[in-house]
């Protein structure tokens, strides 16, 4: 088992496929025209399965993929059939514009729960967040996801002045809908113009619902990001992930690795350890994967404290959002 310093325990991984993605969210990709990583350095299917197998060994018995765009990985196919032949959870996060051609695969292998970042339900605001016509086609995917019996949840960057206005619009849509909604403030990284002005918090969202529903929280589980809502009679729930407003970290069990391989053991962290360079070098990662952990810090990568007066994003270190993995 994969235990840091505080004594918490790491089972779920985040697996980033590629920063590449056919969408230009200004929060997640700095600029339209993003230097991705070549494909010699990034993780080759191999690579990602034999690394996976070291962390599933270790302990792990989660793992998401994620991106960038998982799906716009020519051998995306290929990657999923190998690590849902692995004893963990298998799951994806995605802007769903191309899960019309992966839905059977998806089915076969057993892969049924997904999450789908969709910050608006106006197709004309996503074009603008986006850069991208593709509304219609990501708004048809999640229907089909629903019809074929998905677990969907919905991963909303809720930012004033933007989408805020549309809180209320995305619970109503789990009135009649088994969504899952999931708001999530906004967070600094490198490029993305973090504001303190743009931040919704939790208790900002809750609020404005509760102005509207009679809503109940529901049970919290251990190492979840989220706290969660339902309100009175709908089908579905909502949720806010409050990393700025009310971190979670300590019972965080997530560690990430990049698509070009490197070991991040939270979103926030300054470091990396190079875990495809050594793998490709021949050398035994497991103790790097162990040193990484017992390195992580007890909060917010140790970079900023949890009271957003004191925080200066232009201080922070870190990649961009699409270069970490969602």
């Amino acid at each position: 088992m994969l235990v840091d310093k505080f004594n918490r325990k790491h089972n779920y991984l985040r697996i980033s496929l590629t920063d590449n993605c056919n969408l230009r969210c200004n929060y997640c990709m700095p600029e339209e025209d993003y230097d991705f990583t070549p494909a010699s350095r990034l993780m080759q299917v191999d690579e990602i399965e034999a690394i996976a197998k070291v962390f599933v060994a270790a302990g792990v018995d989660k793992i998401r993929l994620t991106g960038g765009e998982p799906l716009v990985r020519k051998d995306a196919g290929e990657i999923i059939r190998r690590l849902s032949a692995l004893p963990v959870f298998l799951t994806l996060t995605t802007n769903a514009s191309r899960i019309h051609e992966f839905i059977d695969l998806l089915e076969e292998l057993g892969v049924k729960s997904i999450n789908v970042s969709l910050d608006t339900l106006i197709r004309d605001t996503f074009s603008i967040l986006t850069k991208r016509d593709l509304f219609d086609q990501v708004y048809g995917n999640i229907e089909l996801l629903l019809n074929r019996g998905f677990k969907v949840k919905i991963n909303v960057v809720v930012m004033r002045g933007v989408n805020d206005k549309e809180i209320v619009d995305f619970v109503r849509w789990t009135s009649l809908n088994p969504i899952h909604v999931r708001f999530i403030e906004f967070m600094p990284f490198e490029g993305n113009h973090w504001k303190r002005e743009k931040l919704v918090t939790w208790q900002e969202i809750l609020a404005l619902v509760s102005s509207h529903y009679t809503i109940e929280p529901l049970a919290r589980f251990p190492h979840e990001t989220v706290k969660k809502y339902r309100v009175q009679g709908f089908m579905g729930t909502f949720a806010v992930i409050s990393t700025m407003s009310s971190p979670f970290c300590s019972d965080c069990n997530r560690l990430r690795l990049t698509a070009d391989g490197k070991m991040k053991n939270c979103l926030f962290s300054k470091g990396e350890s190079d875990l495809l360079g050594a793998y490709r070098r021949g050398e035994d990662i497991r103790p790097l994967i162990s040193q990484t952990v017992v390195d992580k810090a007890e909060a917010l990568g140790g970079q900023f404290a949890p009271d957003l007066i004191l925080m200066d994003a232009n201080q922070l270190v870190n990649r961009s959002m699409i270069s970490i993995g969602g």
